[in-house]
């Protein structure tokens, strides 16, 4: 099983913080924001890391991560997204790398409290289909919301006005290589994009989409709101803490 990391994007909500830097290489309290979807898939168990980004300021990665070995990363790869495609384009460029293998996907701007080992490890033993990390919140209409009856999640709706739940989808996917060609059958949504819900939704059509909820706190760090509220949490408390289950993937990244 194989981590992808998707990071491109202008991150024009976070203009001019954004104007001379990737979204994704801002300081999230000690440490740049990139750093905690790292250390989430390394407390996972993931050693194989792709990171998906695009922009004039791409080439930043390579200068803050190198090849990854001082991060604990065995194999860390880069690949490039051209324009704004979606996250669900940005993903399909995963597909060489994860040569046939199942992946764990990570939004680069979200950051936890705790670990996903429990989730990834049941997802690696799931047969086929993918598996979704929801987390009850209290503006459900930002995100992806699951519609679900009787434990199952029937369908997501993205940023409904009227959410049929309080829990948001967060940005951490896992996929089985089935997603690679679900990708390609997208047609782009109203913005122009290929939505990672539609991927989502044709898995729940197929009757292969499982969920976990995720434990601790979690954040995106795609606003001026989330992002002040991601340092403050992670200054309080800290992030991608591992619980005693995990200790054998101790965080490498941790203070």
């Amino acid at each position: 099983m194989k981590g992808v990391i998707l990071a491109g994007g202008l991150g024009t909500r976070l203009h001019p913080l954004t104007g001379v830097t990737n979204k994704h290489l801002l300081p999230i309290y000690d440490r740049p924001m990139i750093y905690y979807p790292i250390q989430c898939l390394i407390n996972a168990g993931l050693r194989e890391i792709i990171i998906v980004t695009g922009g004039e300021h791409a080439g930043d990665f390579l200068k803050l991560l190198g090849n990854g070995k001082k991060l604990g990363i065995r194999e860390l790869h880069y690949t490039y997204q051209e324009g704004e495609g979606g996250i669900a384009d940005a993903l399909g460029l995963a597909e060489d790398f994860a040569e046939g293998d199942k992946i764990c996907v990570v939004l680069g701007d979200n950051i936890i409290e705790k670990n996903i080992r429990q989730p990834v490890g049941e997802f690696f033993t799931q047969p086929s289909g993918a598996r979704i990390l929801l987390k009850e919140v209290s503006d459900p209409q930002r995100f992806g919301v699951p519609r679900i009856e009787d434990g199952r999640i029937v369908e997501v709706l993205e940023k409904p006005a009227d959410p049929p739940s309080r829990y948001a989808v967060t940005g951490i996917y896992m996929y089985d290589n089935d997603v690679f060609d679900i990708t390609r059958t997208l047609k782009p949504s109203n913005r122009g994009e290929l939505e990672i819900t539609d991927v989502n939704n044709e898995y729940i059509r197929r009757g292969d989409l499982t969920y976990s909820i995720l434990n601790g706190w979690w954040t995106d760090a795609g606003t001026f709101e989330s992002l002040y509220r991601a340092n403050c949490l992670v200054a309080e408390g800290g992030a991608n803490h591992v619980d005693d289950d995990a200790k054998t993937n101790a965080p490498l990244l941790s203070n």
